[in-house]
């Protein structure tokens, strides 16, 4: 008895290390010099920038001047209002956008929007498709260099997407920022160091026409930026990512907006991790799929709060095993796991994060992680599926 439980803690304690050295070897990566930017070179292709809007009166304003100003003749600057209940549709127009609306209440969702927003660029196609959200801020030359990475490397271009806690926010939201930073810096960064392709992260992507047309959109899926970069690596399309484009937003200021968020990303992110993880895996040996192999071990990855939480647990449970049975192998590999966790997460923080996120924000950390508990808890009994735009302000 004694025997089968400690293989049994040892399975599971391997099985936990596995996304941990994962994450410690993109982090090791990405502390590596940074390769220089490729020069730009040739005009630069004909770009339409694609803003999906769902009651985004508040900020579409901001997130198109941030836009137009890098656009040229020819180009096309799409808003798709898509059930939109308020000023959206009339603030994109103000500000010099083109704009379709949509209303469908029983297909709701970011990809349905794409989709729309695509088919109508169909009159007047672009070289590359841009797809920026309408909370955004694109940073300058963000534009030029997404369209000419597309062209030239002929695949799909992810740019460095960040999101920053408001000004005055709480340790949790700093801590949001922080984990943040991990997922779409860090991890990514290091991925590209090996020459290894990135998950798509939902804005500041870009597509040529060729691709964008051929992609399936029209998804109500919670996660479908990750969902459309496997599928795209899978059919010899691996997504690149391109550091030197910056996109920022802002994480909602109200604790309602925090929530939805959260909940659809991770439920998301966790629900295609068990869907689709193993069996991406499997594929990708198969075929001999090595950038294929390396999105879908990126994606074994679960959020770091969870991470830590189950670390957590398997150290507890395997030291009391050694102490109640004298069982020393499972926790001296919880150990290790939690050793080489705290390890990738302190080197991330200082490498990448502590120029604007303090120390302190990491002690908190436990404590973030702790409060997410019914969170995980919901995926497992009532796990969101359906679409839920994230409430941007406390009105």
């Amino acid at each position: 008895m004694i025997t089968l439980l400690s293989w049994l803690l040892g399975i599971v304690a391997l099985l936990v290390l596995l996304p941990v050295l994962v994450l410690l070897v993109q982090v090791l990566l990405a502390c590596l010099p940074a390769r220089p930017e490729p020069q730009l070179k040739g005009a630069r292709p004909r770009v339409a920038v694609l803003v999906p809007a769902h009651n985004e009166a508040l900020v579409i304003a901001s997130a198109l001047a941030s836009i137009a100003g890098q656009l040229r003749e020819g180009d096309q600057l799409l808003v798709v209002a898509d059930n939109c209940s308020d000023d959206t549709a009339a603030l994109a127009r103000a500000a010099g956008a083109q704009v379709i609306e949509r209303q469908d209440p029983h297909l709701r969702g970011k990809g349905y929007a794409l989709d729309y927003g695509v088919r109508h660029l169909a009159h007047n196609p672009p070289q590359v498709v841009l797809i920026i959200d309408a909370d955004c801020q694109v940073s300058a030359g963000a534009v030029e260099r997404l369209a000419h990475s597309c062209v030239e490397s002929g695949r799909p271009v992810q740019s460095l997407y960040l999101m920053h806690a408001p000004a005055g926010a709480g340790l949790k939201v700093q801590v949001a920022e922080f984990a943040w930073r991990v997922k779409n810096l860090v991890r990514p960064r290091g991925w590209a160091r090996a020459g290894l392709p990135c998950q798509l992260m939902g804005a500041g992507m870009a597509f040529s026409w060729q691709d964008v047309t051929a992609a399936n959109l029209a998804t109500g899926h919670l996660v479908e930026d990750i969902k459309l970069g496997l599928e795209l690596c899978r059919d010899g399309k691996p997504p690149l990512f391109c550091p030197a484009a910056t996109v920022t937003s802002q994480f909602p200021t109200s604790q309602e907006g925090l929530n939805s968020q959260r909940t659809r990303w991770e439920h998301g992110h966790l629900g295609l991790l068990l869907t689709e993880g193993p069996g991406l895996i499997r594929r990708s040996l198969a075929q001999g799929n090595w950038p294929l192999l390396a999105m879908a071990v990126d994606l074994l990855v679960p959020p770091l709060a969870l991470l830590a939480l189950a670390m957590v647990v398997v150290f507890s449970v395997a030291w009391l095993a050694f102490a109640v049975l004298g069982i020393v192998l499972p926790a001296v590999l919880a150990t290790i796991n939690l050793a080489l966790l705290l390890a990738a997460v302190v080197l991330a923080w200082w490498r990448f994060s502590r120029e604007v996120i303090p120390f302190s924000v990491l002690l908190y950390a436990p404590f973030y992680a702790a409060r997410k508990i019914p969170l995980y808890l919901g995926f497992l009994l009532k796990r969101q599926v359906e679409w839920v735009r994230s409430k941007r302000d406390d009105s």
